[in-house]
């Protein structure tokens, strides 16, 4: 089933809205990717004006960036401790932007959007 990111045809009690413009293909949306730990994996898409997009499907490293010294070190993800997106995530061992996850260095917040931009990035948490 497709995913619409249009104006629902319904109102709240359930009557119809007459559309005032049709489905078109730049209105469609993709389903939710879970990123999980595991074997770096990759997806490459296809978007927009023949563009491509890379998402992250599994991974087990994140990069870690240094605020003061500017350093980046790529470290591998033991565990998933916290997600406040949806709780169930932590169980499910999924990554997302603002999940805390546990590695060598100490735990790290991831940064960027895995599914979107197909790398993880953190920083370190105090």
């Amino acid at each position: 089933m497709g995913i619409w990111q249009i104006k629902s045809k319904r109102k709240l009690t359930g009557g119809l809205i007459t559309a005032t413009v049709p489905k078109r293909k730049h209105s469609t949306g993709n389903n939710f990717l879970k990123v999980i730990i595991g074997e770096n994996k990759t997806k490459v898409v296809r978007i927009k004006g023949g563009n491509v997009k890379v998402k992250a499907v599994a991974a087990n490293t994140v990069n870690i960036t240094d605020k003061k010294t500017g350093k980046t070190k790529n470290v591998g993800i033991e565990a998933v401790i916290e997600n406040k997106a949806n709780p169930h995530f932590i169980r499910q061992k999924l990554i997302t932007k603002g999940a805390i996850v546990k590695t060598s260095v100490g735990n790290v917040r991831i940064t960027s959007r895995p599914a979107q931009h197909g790398v993880v990035n953190g920083i370190v948490v105090e």
